[in-house]
């Protein structure tokens, strides 16, 4: 019972003892560690969309941009997963610097189509609903799209791909630029999920909220969750999941260091 009335004393200084503005990025955890999530994935934020997840000495890179520099210390990749054509997701001198002899690239083709001779041959295609087999992992092309009028523009349907990666029953889906589409809703069995919410590109706090109450992953962590006015209001993002989903365990990483 102790440990309990501890556990909600943390959720309830939790949601409201963090503000949030738009100088400055919400307040996180310094990082997310093998033991809150699960035995086996160690989480390191790069920047953004950027990211690498060492899980269980397989090294997964994600959206790797920032130069060479941005991966100081990092272990190499074993696979890359590029998700879009988009600066942010894709960057050709730091996907360069970061692929080394036995890296594996998975992307789709409107993303393979922009790289140099020497990364296609090292490069899987995936598109949309392809599933592939990777070194031990089970990994699947989901659709990121936008869904409001105004925003159709930004990321059209079949172009990007988000990622269903799991390996020994456990699921870790990485969103990529998307709005709450119905692949998303209709995911099952999530165990992990990282979800972006930044306008005008992808979608509001409320539309990630909405979507995640209704795939109920074990675990949601925001990222990508810079827009042009500033940083979402993850806050308020873990309030309305916390109200739709309680079952759902928000977590916060600092995907935005330098500020």
């Amino acid at each position: 019972m102790k440990l309990k009335n501890l556990f909600l004393a943390f959720l309830i200084i939790s949601a409201f003892g963090c503000k949030n503005t738009k100088e400055k990025s919400p307040e996180t955890e310094e990082i997310t560690t093998v033991s809150q999530l699960a035995p086996s994935i160690d989480i390191q934020p790069i920047s953004h969309a950027t990211m690498v997840l060492d899980w269980e000495g397989t090294i997964l890179y994600f959206d790797p941009v920032g130069g060479e520099e941005a991966f100081a210390g990092k272990k190499d990749a074993n696979i890359i997963f590029v998700t879009d054509i988009h600066g942010d997701h894709l960057n050709l001198e730091t996907l360069v610097a970061v692929s080394k002899e036995n890296s594996q690239i998975i992307a789709p083709k409107a993303v393979i189509d922009q790289l140099p001779e020497n990364l296609k041959k090292r490069v899987t295609q995936l598109d949309n609903d392809q599933t592939i087999e990777k070194d031990g992992f089970t990994i699947t092309g989901i659709p990121m799209y936008n869904l409001r009028e105004e925003a159709l523009q930004f990321h059209e349907k079949g172009r990007g791909n988000g990622y269903l990666i799991e390996k020994d029953d456990y699921r870790v889906y990485i969103s990529g630029d998307t709005e709450d589409i119905p692949e998303m809703r209709n995911l099952k069995n999530i165990d992990l999920a990282f979800v972006c919410m930044n306008l005008p590109f992808t979608m509001t706090v409320e539309s990630a909220a909405s979507a995640v109450a209704d795939f109920k992953p074990t675990t949601v962590i925001p990222y990508h969750y810079r827009g042009r006015e500033g940083f979402a209001n993850v806050d308020a993002f873990e309030k309305m999941v916390n109200e739709l989903a309680p079952e759902v365990n928000v977590k916060r990483i600092d995907f935005y260091p330098e500020n």
